[in-house]
């Protein structure tokens, strides 16, 4: 076996894996980034920026129309959208994220690692990286597959094959309703297909509060989705003329494709010798450090912690893991405190999270009071100046939840057209516990949609 030795070994080059590696390498250390597939990882190619690529053309096309005066038609180019989809992945050429790495001094390894031993990690099964100071695991999750009876007999899309799909299918079945769901579904009826949705609820998007899951199935019924609403998929059957699915209620549905979005989970597969299972998260404190695992050697950010599935909250973990191990390496003291630089505390607080279907979702922290609190919850139209210059018709609404012991924000949730932009303020106040008789001097401007941080200001009592 070929053996070489690093001072960090990073597995998985996703966007989280980039980061921890470019941090840790940052603090002067020899790294290693391993990737079995593409270097750039699932959101580059296959989530974030694709699904947001085929989401963009049918919400400008839905804001046009809501505007007079705006020339617009009433279809969408799928050719020109999957083209731009294309451009925005590189078609799977991940060169330059490769250069990138280099360019970062980090050493780029293809294949597939496993970790071997202690700070050891073998890749292909016959090269051997050794770290001297840890290995940071960056592996992301993948698709929990229902039990179906039925499913094993097709080939059913997961969200790789939703967001990477060369055509738009004339049917499309829908198994899900949380983000991936959603946004799909939405997409696919935008550029042309006839889409049926299946959830288990009245409404989707369960984990946000219940009138941002109502706006958002009145937007996927506006623009033709078919929602089917508590209800599931008992059986799959392929046939000539397509697959039947046979819903809960034992009515049946003809689709082209059938696109199974019910969660995912984190990729944990060879690490039993730790005592992990495949599936169950590394849980880990907050500088990144596997709890199952003694000393200071094994780290982990992303998705494989459980922690919070999100892109950008995997990067900012794997900003505290890089700099930690890099502290660690360098014999600096690392303060597990809250809020400090080597610590991802927001991970418990403030989680900043956008559903890009029209209306937008965007929340950060609670999306209700805590049981058995004195928390307030204030809920308003978003109906001030800007949102109506914005669009005629607007429909929107905004909640606030407050520590009314402390007077500070615990959550924000907007949901309505171009409300993503709000997210950032509402997640500085909570992380900043900013009092709300100190926010009220934060003015908006006038005629913004941000005016709304007044109107809930005002309802609260202030």
């Amino acid at each position: 076996m070929a053996a070489e030795t690093f001072d960090v070994v990073v597995i998985g080059a996703g966007p989280v894996g980039e980061v921890a590696a470019e941090r840790a390498a940052r603090g002067g250390l020899k790294v290693a980034l391993v990737e079995h597939e593409r270097f750039g990882g699932e959101c580059s190619y296959w989530a974030c920026i694709p699904s947001k690529a085929l989401l963009r053309p049918g919400n400008l096309l839905a804001a046009a129309k809501r505007v007079p005066g705006v020339p617009v038609g009433d279809r969408i180019d799928p050719a020109a959208v999957f083209a731009r989809r294309d451009w925005f992945t590189g078609k799977g050429d991940d060169s330059g994220q490769v250069d990138w790495a280099r360019g970062a001094g980090i050493e780029p390894v293809r294949g597939h690692g496993e970790i071997t031993g202690e700070r050891e990690v073998t890749v292909g099964g016959d090269r051997v990286l050794t770290a001297r100071h840890a290995v940071i695991v960056c592996t992301g999750s993948v698709p929990s597959t229902p039990s179906i009876p039925g499913l094993d007999t097709i080939r059913p899309w997961g969200s790789r094959e939703a967001t990477s799909a060369p055509s738009v299918p004339s049917r499309l079945g829908v198994l899900g309703g949380g983000v991936v769901g959603v946004e799909m579904a939405q997409a696919f009826a935008t550029l042309g297909s006839e889409v049926h949705l299946v959830i288990t609820g009245p409404r989707p998007l369960p984990r946000n509060a219940a009138f941002a899951g109502d706006l958002v199935l009145a937007g996927l019924r506006e623009v033709g989705v078919e929602v089917h609403t508590d209800s599931g998929v008992s059986q799959v059957a392929a046939g000539d003329s397509g697959t039947t699915l046979t819903l809960k209620d034992g009515s049946t549905l003809v689709v082209d494709e059938f696109l199974v979005a019910t969660g995912r989970r984190p990729a944990t597969a060879g690490l039993e010798r730790f005592g992990i299972e495949p599936g169950h998260p590394l849980e880990t404190d907050d500088t990144g450090r596997v709890s199952a695992v003694d000393g200071d050697w094994l780290f982990a950010a992303g998705d494989v912690t459980g922690r919070a599935p999100l892109t950008h909250q995997g990067k900012y973990g794997a900003r505290a893991a890089g700099d930690t191990v890099a502290a660690l390496a360098a014999g600096t003291p690392v303060s597990a405190s809250p809020w400090s630089r080597f610590t991802a505390t927001a991970d418990h607080h403030a989680v900043p999270q956008v559903v890009f279907t029209d209306p937008e979702v965007a929340a950060v922290g609670l999306a209700d009071a805590r049981p058995g609190s004195a928390d307030r919850v204030v809920d308003i139209d978003i109906a001030v100046a800007g949102s109506s210059l914005h669009a005629d018709g607007y429909t929107g609404k905004a909640r606030m939840v407050v520590d009314t012991e402390r007077n500070v924000l615990l959550g924000v949730t907007f949901v309505g057209q171009d409300v993503s932009e709000l997210l950032h303020s509402a997640t500085i106040a909570i992380v900043g516990e900013v009092p709300l008789d100190r926010l009220w001097h934060a003015v908006p401007s006038f005629p913004t949609i941000s005016e709304v941080w007044l109107r809930l200001l005002e309802a609260y009592g202030l």
